[in-house]
């Protein structure tokens, strides 16, 4: 029975930089599938909760412009 795993190495060998590049990304992501389905999971409740928080009045929204001045003075 062949390495099917060498036999694909070989193959990606013979792609475009770009095209291996690809490929790899697309492998690395193929291992994390599960883990960014819980995160997404996990944001999309925090995302419920802060909207829920903001909508009965519990904290208010900042204005862009206040968070980015801020932002910049605590980089200096």
């Amino acid at each position: 029975m062949p390495d099917q795993v060498n036999e694909l190495a070989e193959r990606g060998k013979a792609l475009s930089p770009d095209d291996r590049s690809r490929l790899v990304d697309l492998l690395l992501e193929s291992l994390h599938e599960p883990l960014a389905s819980e995160v997404d999971a996990a944001w999309e409740s925090e995302i419920e909760r802060r909207l829920a928080e903001y909508d009965c009045g519990q904290v208010r929204a900042i204005d862009a412009e206040e968070v980015f001045a801020k932002a910049r003075s605590i980089s200096r």
